[in-house]
């Protein structure tokens, strides 16, 4: 039942984030990588089935990345606020998702080489979560270069630099530090949450 309250928020958040976009163009792209990953979760559901906790993060990154489709990143009305009152020099919604872009990613990750087994020595998973999400947020980098190149007009607005010529180094710089709070201040609690869920299945 709940995953199917999840899957709603999701559906209804897009359809808000549709309605009105700032551009057409740039909504397709970045909510349709939202739709592709649910399809892929959706589609693998029986197979492989993630903690709670896993999923909940997976909605709060998806509504992040929605609300910056519906507004575009460098136009989110909260943080073109908080531009204003503390004197930044551009509108860092988009730093916020590409911490997202570290922080859920390592959770997913973490939770595949965990539960799959797929190291003997757990001492280089954080490691290798690490490197994980900075793969992630590098290909992601590259198809904001490729997409910026082909669309021309909207490039500025698709790769929301404001600007800042070490936009694409600080997006993955926020993306490493995201992974390694997720590593720092969540392991445990997912520990624990794997463990329920392994429970559950023997039960």
């Amino acid at each position: 039942m709940r995953y199917w309250i999840f899957l709603s928020i999701f559906l209804l958040v897009t359809i808000w984030s549709g309605i009105g976009a700032y551009e057409v163009g740039l909504w397709f792209l970045e909510a349709g990588m939202c739709l592709v990953g649910v399809a892929i979760l959706v589609f693998t559901f029986k197979k492989f089935q993630f903690t709670d906790m896993t999923y909940i993060f997976i909605l709060i990154h998806l509504i992040i990345l929605l609300v910056g489709a519906h507004y575009s990143y460098a136009r989110v009305p909260l943080f073109d606020w908080i531009q204003e009152v503390f004197n930044q020099s551009r509108n860092n919604y988009d730093k916020v998702g590409h911490f997202a872009q570290g922080f859920i990613p390592a959770m997913i990750a973490r939770e595949l080489l965990i539960r799959l087994d797929v190291i003997k020595k757990k001492s280089w998973i954080p490691f290798l979560v690490v490197c994980i999400c900075l793969a992630i947020s590098a290909v992601y980098e590259l198809i904001e270069w490729w997409v910026a190149l082909l669309s021309k007009d909207g490039a500025d607005d698709f790769l929301g630099m404001q600007g800042y010529e070490w936009d694409t180094q600080s997006d993955m710089f926020c993306a490493m530090i995201g992974a390694i709070c997720m590593l720092l201040f969540f392991s445990k609690l997912q520990d624990k949450q794997i463990h329920k869920l392994e429970n559950t299945k023997k039960d």
